[in-house]
C-alpha cells in the first residue's frame, strides 16, 4: 500500500483517534471524521487532516477504515439512508475495526463486494495502551487479497495480524477472546477478594499467581486490585483501560453469537450478568477491572 494512497478515518474515539495519528505519523495520507468536536480538535492537533463529514473524508480515498461502537453504527455508515459504499468507487478497500456482531460484518462485507468493494472485518485487541503505542492485535476476517493489500495499514498501527477466515470470522475471533478475558477477570477479582478476606496481601497474592498456574494478563498487566500494578486502571480509580461497558457489550455479542449457532457458553452468560451488575453498581463507565467491587468493597474512587 503506497504511502501516497489516500485513506479516510472515520472514528477517532479513544482508539480511533491514536490509531489514525500513528497512520498519520507512519506517512500515510489520513482525512479523518468523528461526530465529536473535540475528537477532531484533537486530530488536528497531532497533524491529522480532518474533514466536514463522513462523506467529504471518504471522498477520492483509496481505503476507508472505521472504528465505531456498536452495530447500527456499522450498518448505518455503510449501508443507511446516507450510507457511503454506494459513493466508493469499485476497487476500494474498507477495513472497518470496530468490534461488533458477526452477522452485521458479513451483511456489510455482502453489499460491499456486490459493488466491486472489498471489505475485512478486522477487530482489535490491546486496547488504549495498545492503540496509542502502536501494538494493536488485528484480528482479521475476509479475503487473503484484500489483507495483503491491508497489511501496510495495519502493521503501522499494530504489532500483531491474525487472518482467521473468510468475512466475520475476525469478528467471531475477538468475541471469543473477549469473553474469555472477561470471565478471568472476574474470576480474578473473585480470587484475590478471598484471599483478603482471609488477611492475605493482595499483592502477594497476585505476585505468587502471575508465576502460577493462575497467571493471566488479568494478574500481570490489568490486576484488578488497586495498588497492586501502579500502571492498571486500578491504580488511577479505574479511569482509562476497557470499560465495564464494553465488555458488557462484547459478552452480549458474545452470547449472540452463541444462540445463532446452537453453542453453549454458560461461563459467558454468567460473566454477562456479572458485568451488567457492575453497570447497575455505577462502575459502567470504569474500566472492566472494577467488576471487583462485586467481590469486596472498593476504596473512594478519586477523580481522574
Amino acid at each position: 500500500m503506497s504511502e501516497q494512497a489516500r485513506i479516510a478515518f472515520i472514528g477517532l474515539g479513544n482508539m480511533g483517534g491514536p490509531m489514525a495519528a500513528n497512520l498519520h505519523k507512519a506517512g500515510f495520507a489520513v482525512t479523518a471524521f468523528d461526530l465529536s468536536a473535540d475528537a477532531l480538535a484533537k486530530a488536528r492537533e497531532q497533524g491529522v487532516a480532518v474533514a466536514a463529514s463522513a462523506r467529504a473524508a471518504a471522498q477520492g480515498a483509496q481505503v476507508l477504515i472505521s472504528m465505531l461502537p456498536a452495530s447500527r453504527h456499522v450498518e448505518a455508515l455503510y449501508l443507511g439512508d446516507d450510507g457511503l459504499l454506494p459513493t466508493l468507487a469499485a476497487g476500494t478497500l474498507v477495513i472497518d475495526c470496530s468490534t461488533i456482531a458477526p452477522a452485521s460484518a458479513q451483511k456489510v462485507a455482502q453489499a460491499a463486494a456486490a459493488r466491486g468493494i472489498a471489505m475485512l472485518d478486522a477487530p482489535v485487541s490491546g486496547g488504549t495502551a495498545g492503540a496509542a503505542a502502536g501494538t494493536l492485535t488485528f484480528i482479521v476476517g475476509g479475503e487473503a487479497a484484500a489483507l495483503a493489500r491491508a497489511r501496510p495499514l495495519l502493521q503501522a498501527m499494530g504489532r500483531n495480524i491474525f487472518h482467521m477466515g473468510a468475512a466475520g470470522a475476525g469478528q467471531v475471533a475477538k468475541l471469543c477472546n473477549n469473553m474469555a478475558l472477561g470471565v478471568i477477570m472476574a474470576v480474578t477479582g473473585e480470587a484475590l477478594a478471598l484471599g483478603a478476606a482471609h488477611g492475605l496481601d493482595a499483592r502477594a497474592l497476585s505476585q505468587m499467581m502471575a508465576v502460577s498456574t493462575g497467571r493471566s494478563w488479568a494478574t500481570e498487566v490489568c490486576n484488578p486490585w488497586p495498588g497492586v500494578l501502579e500502571n492498571a486502571p486500578a491504580a488511577r480509580g479505574y479511569s482509562g483501560g476497557f470499560g465495564n461497558d464494553l465488555m458488557l457489550k462484547d459478552l452480549g455479542l458474545a452470547v449472540e453469537a452463541a444462540l445463532g449457532v446452537g453453542a453453549t457458553v454458560p461461563l459467558g452468560e454468567l460473566a454477562r450478568n456479572l458485568y451488567a451488575m457492575n453497570r447497575r453498581a455505577g462502575r459502567g463507565a470504569l474500566d472492566f477491572s472494577s467488576v471487583l467491587g462485586l467481590f469486596t468493597e472498593l476504596p473512594p474512587l478519586r477523580d481522574a
